[in-house]
Parts: C-alpha cells; structure tokens; sequence
C-alpha cells in the first residue's frame, strides 16, 4: 500500500458560480489549494443552463432532496484497472472508465428518486485550460464547472510521477458531487442563496456545500470498497490526512476545518447512503 504522503489527488474542491476546482496532493504531501470567487452574474447564469425543471428546485431541493430517501447507494463493480506510472494513456484509461462508474451508481439513484438524470461530459487536458466558467485556477487538478456540466481533469508530470488510484478516485468522485448536487437541484437554492448572502452567511453555504460533495464522495467509495479496491487502512489514512491538512491552503474557510472534512467523509463512507449526507438541515457546529 502507498504510504500516506504519496496520496496523488487527495483533493478538495470548490464550487461558486458553477464553477470547482480540485488540487492533487502529492508525493511531498504539499497542498496547493486556491480558491476562485465568480461574479453573482455569472452565478445566475451557470443556474439557469444547469438546473432541470422537472427535478426540484430552491431550498427544499436541498433541504428535503428526493435522493436523501433513496438508501444504499447502488453498487457496481467498478474496476478501472491500475495506473502504470509515467503513462499517460493508462491515466486516462482509469479517469474514463472511473467516470462510466460513477455515472452508473448515480444514473441508478436518481431512478430510484424518480429524478432526471443527465452524464456529465468529461473533459481529460494536459495543460490548463479556460473553462465556460472562467479561467483555470493555478494548482488545480481538475476543474467541474456546472456551466457546460463538465468535469476536467488535468494530467501532468507531477501527477503522473506517483499516481494512486483511489486518491484519483476519491477526487473524481468529489468533482461529480458536484454534479450531483446541479442536477439533482440543490444548485438551484445554493448559486442564488450565495448571491445575496452576506461574508459570513455566504462562507457558510459554501461550507454546507462542499462538505456535502465530499460526502457524496466517500459513499461513492464505500461502494467500490471490495472493486476498487479501497482497504480501511486506506481510507483511514486518507480521512487522517484530511483530518490534519484539508484546511490548508484555502485563505478563507468555505471548505470547512479539516475535523469537518472527516467527519462528513466517516460519515459517508460508514453508511453509504446519500441521506447522510444532508449537510443543509444540521447545525452549524457541523459544518464548521
């Protein structure tokens, strides 16, 4: 097993104005986290191209979501393969075929909600690159932007020096969170609530936020524990590493402290159950 300070893409991501940004740690465990604020115009725009109106819509669609009522998240047999390191092709091979993973899991849960339910498009570069919802932030590896409901994920040396597969998985899974979380409808209370809210009020959202697609994430994990394969040392050590430095490199806190970070990961993975990942209804104290 790769020891903890080799964990390639443990990242975290940040959605405003349709837009995330992921940033891979790697072999020397630094953290290159950075943060882009899009104008509220932009907000109201990505909402409007990102939001199906069948589904449900403003503050219920987060509070209340129909996928909270939906149990187990569904199981596929997701096996990606390795990534041999320095190659590029076997990189994208794993973020591929990662994605059809995800999309299956996901496309099953949002029927048994009785939602609709689109793919997002996946975008793989090798250099970094201006999304529909801006310019790419420095550092980032992977980029989700509900605009053009895109993942992009970025391959460089760096990370293709050491590459660990469920940190990568991890990551990608956090990035589709998001998406998750714009076609399910919870964007649809989150962009314009953001919008009008105020420093602290608006750090606050963004917290509720992230910490829910970091949720989603380890349910997604815990699926493909036995596939995968994601061990328990695995996850703990990954839960630690959070624990300890996931705060980092973020100037202001609208990812939570790293003690949130775990707790909402422990919590996904223990039940894997997209209901336990209801961040907009608990207090405060809990997204800190």
């Amino acid at each position: 097993m790769k020891k903890l300070a080799s964990l390639t893409a443990a990242g975290v991501i940040l959605t405003l104005a349709g837009t995330g940004t992921a940033v891979a740690q790697t072999h020397d465990a630094r953290s290159g986290q950075q943060t882009q604020t899009q104008a509220a115009t932009q907000q109201a725009a990505a909402l409007r191209v990102t939001t199906q109106q069948a589904n449900p819509r403003g503050k219920t669609a987060a509070t209340r979501n129909p996928l909270y009522r939906t149990g187990r998240l569904a199981g596929t047999n997701c096996a990606p393969g390795g990534i041999q390191r320095g190659s590029t092709a076997a990189y994208k091979r794993f973020l591929q075929r990662m994605t059809n993973c995800l999309n299956r899991a996901w496309a099953t849960q949002f029927r048994k909600a009785k939602l609709s339910f689109s793919k997002p498009r996946l975008r793989i570069v090798t250099s970094r690159v201006n999304t529909a919802c801006g310019r790419w932030v420095s550092g980032a590896a992977g980029v989700y932007c509900s605009t053009n409901r895109t993942m992009y994920m970025l391959i460089t040396k760096r990370e293709l020096r050491q590459p660990y597969p469920a940190g990568i998985a991890r990551l990608m899974a956090h990035e589709y969170g998001h998406h998750v979380q714009t076609v399910s409808g919870i964007g649809s209370y989150y962009y314009p609530a953001r919008a009008r809210a105020g420093r602290s009020a608006g750090l606050l959202l963004s917290r509720r936020l992230e910490l829910q697609a970091e949720c989603f994430s380890a349910v997604f994990m815990r699926t493909i524990s036995n596939s995968l394969p994601v061990t328990q040392q695995d996850w703990d050590h990954m839960v630690s590493w959070f624990r300890e430095n996931g705060h980092k490199g973020w100037a202001q806190n609208d990812h939570g402290k790293g003690r949130s970070q775990a707790f909402w990961m422990e919590r996904g993975f223990n039940s894997a159950q997209p209901g336990s990942c209801n961040t907009w209804t608990v207090s405060s104290r809990y997204v800190a």
